[in-house]
């Protein structure tokens, strides 16, 4: 009887569901990521949340697949559920998905949220730079990746931020799993191939940081196992990223018209 409950709940996972946990990781340092966004997201069903990342005091990034409907943005949170006075919230009425996102196999899965006031700079809450185009980090480049989501492949669940190192893998090994739905150019293969640590639900859209910069936003993986995961590269996005950033300053002129 469990294991057809096991393979029941196994059918009605969503294709990214296998993307967002932290598993073998650690509790972070209070606040020693100021850059983290915890998404509270509310749609016609259900309640979720994802990862996202400061890049600017008006700009948050994260993963298109976290269909953003009713968003809340926290930053500066350590520990999310207690009301902590660094936390700065952010109900989100804008947002930008890439226009040639695919939620069947989940390409160009990046998104932009507006915030509006800007963030407030503090000690516990500050972006987090984006790598430049000399930067492009290669198989072995130890990362790292946080989040509040799930610490196991079961439901144990996590309200302090977690941290966990991982390796960039080749990109070999996410085409052996995933095929042709991976492209090397937008897509970061990660992991770590002993299966002791990962991301897992819940930490979706949150930045994969190599050399102190965010080269890549954990999107998807596979169901059944924790190796290896697809991370959207920020880096080819680059170009889309700046444009739509100056979209955000031109929609804070007096004369615009803003779609807020």
């Amino acid at each position: 009887m469990l294991l057809l409950l096991l393979l029941a709940s196994a059918f009605l996972l969503l294709p990214w569901a296998g993307a967002g946990r932290i598993i073998g990781g650690w509790e972070a340092k209070p606040h020693s990521r100021p850059y983290m966004a915890y998404l509270s997201i509310r749609n016609v069903s259900r309640m979720h949340w994802c990862g996202g990342f400061l890049i600017r005091p008006d700009a948050v990034l994260s993963a298109a697949h976290c269909v953003p409907v009713n968003i809340t943005v926290t930053l500066g949170a350590h520990n999310i559920s207690k009301n902590e006075r660094s936390q700065q919230k952010f109900h989100v009425d804008h947002w930008v998905i890439h226009p040639n996102y695919s939620k069947k196999t989940l390409e160009n899965d990046i998104m932009l949220l507006k915030l509006k006031p800007r963030a407030k700079l503090t000690k516990e809450v500050s972006y987090i730079l984006l790598p430049s185009h000399k930067e492009r980090v290669g198989p072995g480049t130890t990362c790292e990746v946080a989040g509040w989501g799930r610490t196991s492949q079961t439901k144990n669940k996590t309200s302090v931020l977690m941290e966990v190192n991982l390796k960039v893998q080749s990109n070999e090994e996410c085409e052996k799993y995933f095929k042709s739905s991976y492209d090397h150019q937008s897509m970061v293969c990660v992991g770590d191939a002993d299966c002791k640590k990962s991301t897992w639900k819940g930490d979706s859209g949150g930045p994969l940081v190599c050399n102190g910069k965010a080269h890549g936003i954990v999107s998807y993986g596979r169901k059944s196992c924790i190796f290896p995961k697809v991370f959207t590269r920020v880096l080819y996005f680059e170009p889309w990223i700046r444009k739509e950033l100056r979209k955000f300053a031109l929609q804070d002129l007096p004369d615009s018209t803003s779609s807020d």
